[in-house]
């Protein structure tokens, strides 16, 4: 049977690199692994996945940015409302203040007239006072407070304050025998009752 040469052993004639000493190699599976890489637009700028703030973090951000600003304004135009419907109000309390003390005038005109004449006719001066009660009452009665001091009336606890009961035979039991202090306006509109002293009951 004819031989053949056999190969030399090709690994166990390649000569062996020797490796440092201190230099260890890392085991397979600590290897790091490559991972995909990272989209980039087309002119070299990072893509959406880059680092940096979310969109809908910037959306609410600017939404709650705006919310605070409309706030903000709110609360000023309803200070500046409140300050112009203070200032109304004081102007319109003005303006009928004049409006009722210029409605006196003329009472405190007759007035002085009736003081200047005092030394003159005693019943000219209670003629004189007389009228100026009069002009006072109708005054108030044109500013809605009309003047009460009926008697022989029914007594009405809205318009009456009883002071004092009185026995009168020829007066109704209830009803006002007597005013001793008259009263002005109606209802929501009243500055005082009038003070009267009422007929008792049997």
């Amino acid at each position: 049977m004819p031989t053949y040469p056999q190969e030399p052993d090709r690994a166990a004639s390649d000569p062996v690199e020797p490796v440092p000493e201190g230099a260890g190699r890392p085991p397979r599976g600590d290897l790091p692994q490559p991972g995909p890489p990272r989209p980039e637009a087309a002119n070299g700028e990072p893509g959406p996945d880059a680092a940096g703030p979310a969109p809908a973090e910037d959306e609410y951000t600017t939404a709650i940015q705006e919310l605070e600003d409309r706030w903000r304004r709110a609360l000023a135009d309803l200070d500046n409302l409140r300050k112009r419907h203070a200032r109304e109000l004081e102007r319109e309390r003005a303006v009928e203040r004049s409006r009722t003390a210029a409605a006196f005038l003329p009472v405190l005109d007759n007035l002085e007239l009736a003081l200047t004449h005092a030394g003159a006719d005693p019943g000219a001066i209670v003629e004189g006072i007389r009228a100026v009660r009069d002009q006072a009452v109708n005054v108030l009665e044109l500013l809605g407070y009309p003047r009460h001091a009926e008697t022989g009336v029914p007594f009405d606890p809205a318009r009456h304050e009883v002071v004092g009961v009185v026995q009168d035979p020829d007066a109704p039991p209830g009803t006002v025998v007597e005013v001793l202090r008259p009263g002005y306006g109606d209802g929501e509109r009243q500055l005082r009752p009038a003070a009267v002293t009422v007929a008792k009951r049997e």
